[in-house]
C-alpha cells in the first residue's frame, strides 16, 4: 500500500539529480508539491533537511527527509510498491547489480564527463572527450548484456539504472551542443544511442526533463563565469 502523509520534493530545475527523483514519482504516481531552491540561497527547508550536504534533491514525506538522488528513487519505489511499474527488480542478485550500474554512473561516467561539462577551451573538450569515451564503452557493453534485447537497462520497463544515465541525457546533448561532440553516437553506441531516444519518450520522463534551448542559455551561463576569477559554486 503506497505510504501516506504530506509530500514535497526540494529540488532544482536544472539538477540531473533532481531529475530522477521527478521521474521516479512521475513513474509511481503520487501527488507532491515540488519546492524550487535557490542553490545560492538555500531555504531553512533544505538546510534543516539535509544539513549534511545541504544539498538538492530533498525529498519530504510526512514531515521526514530522504536525501541523496538514488535513495529518493528507491525509496519512491518501496513506498509507492503498489502502484506504477516496480523500478527495481524483485530478484536479490538483480537489484544488486542495478544499484551497482547506478553507482558505477555516479563514481565512473559522471567522474569523467564533468570535465567536459566543465572545459572552457577547444583542447581541454578533447582531452575530456578522450577521458569520457571509455565509461561510455562500458556503459555500452552493460546495456546491451543487461537489456537482453530488451528497451531499458531494466529490462521492458524503465529502472534505477535507466534513471541514473537517463538524468543526464539533456545536459549530455547540451554539453555536446557547446563542445561540437556526439558523445552517445549511434555509429560508435547504437545500444545506448536507441536506448536514449527510447528513455525520452517515456512521458513521466518528458514532464520530468527542463527545455533544452533554457538548459542551453543557462550552461553558456554558468561557462562564462567559470571561465571568470570567481568561478560559481553549486556545479562541483
Amino acid at each position: 500500500m503506497a505510504a501516506g502523509g504530506e509530500l514535497q520534493l526540494l529540488g532544482s530545475w536544472y539538477s540531473p539529480y533532481v531529475i530522477r527523483a521527478k521521474v521516479a514519482l512521475g513513474l509511481k504516481g503520487p501527488r507532491y508539491e515540488y519546492l524550487e531552491e535557490d542553490l545560492f540561497s538555500k531555504s531553512d527547508l533544505l538546510l534543516k533537511s539535509n544539513p549534511a550536504h545541504k544539498k538538492v534533491p530533498v525529498l519530504v514525506h510526512g514531515g521526514r527527509p530522504v536525501c541523496e538522488s538514488l535513495f529518493v528513487v528507491q525509496y519512491v519505489d518501496e513506498a509507492w510498491a503498489g502502484t506504477g511499474p516496480p523500478l527495481l527488480p524483485g530478484d536479490a542478485r538483480d537489484r544488486a547489480t542495478a544499484r551497482f550500474w547506478a553507482a558505477f554512473i555516479d563514481d565512473k561516467f559522471f567522474r569523467a564527463w564533468r570535465e567536459l561539462f566543465r572545459s572552457t577551451t577547444d583542447s581541454q573538450r578533447a582531452e575530456a572527450f578522450r577521458s569520457v569515451v571509455p565509461q561510455v564503452e562500458t556503459l555500452e557493453q552493460a546495456f546491451m548484456e543487461r537489456s537482453e534485447g530488451k528497451a531499458f537497462f531494466g529490462g521492458d520497463a524503465v529502472g534505477l539504472a535507466d534513471i541514473a544515465l537517463g538524468s543526464f541525457l539533456v545536459w549530455i546533448q547540451v554539453v555536446d551542443e557547446v563542445s561540437g561532440t556526439k558523445l552517445l553516437d549511434g555509429a560508435r553506441f547504437p545500444g545506448l544511442a536507441a536506448w536514449a531516444e527510447r528513455f525520452l519518450a517515456v512521458d513521466a520522463v518528458k514532464d520530468a526533463m527542463p527545455e533544452f534551448e533554457r538548459l542551453l542559455e543557462h550552461y553558456k551561463g554558468f561557462l562564462a563565469k567559470l571561465a571568470s576569477p570567481a568561478a560559481p559554486a553549486g556545479y562541483s
